[in-house]
């Protein structure tokens, strides 16, 4: 009987799966080595997330998974309040046009994820926050 609530535990403690297209892995990986000296933890998490991700080919990737280009809604659990945000490299950021970086807190952790997945996110000011993504949509689709 003590195996299940250890079990129950391990299970709410899993990050969601992520998946990352293989096309975008070596940029990530090259953006993550150079914000290395500038943003250690952020880059450090961008590769934490590349090491647990499952790498597919971009033709198997499905439409319902934050890619680069990856248009998202994702709703704050804390407040219900919703965003749509579209994920970018750090040249293409721009927040005026909610083209969110994927080198943020934010872009790190929606990169990979699937629609459902709920996910902590700990803002710049500390504090830890459950998002959960509600749409994707992939940048061919916004053309």
């Amino acid at each position: 009987m003590s195996t299940l609530p250890t079990a129950a535990k391990k299970r709410t403690k899993r990050n969601p799966k992520v998946v990352i297209n293989a096309d975008d892995l070596t940029h990530l990986e090259g953006l993550a080595d150079s914000m290395m000296r500038r943003q250690p933890v952020l880059a450090d998490r961008l590769l934490e997330e590349i090491g647990r991700a499952r790498i597919v080919a971009s033709t198997k990737v499905r439409d319902n998974v934050v890619t680069m280009g990856s248009t998202v809604t994702y709703r704050d659990e804390a407040t219900g309040q919703e965003k749509t945000v579209s994920l970018v490299y750090p040249e293409e950021a721009d927040i005026t046009q909610l083209r969110v970086s994927v080198m943020t807190p934010i872009g790190v952790a929606l990169l990979g994820l699937s629609e459902g997945a709920s996910f902590y996110w700990d803002t710049r000011d500390d504090q830890r926050r459950m998002l959960t993504v509600l749409e994707v949509i992939q940048p061919s689709a916004n053309s």
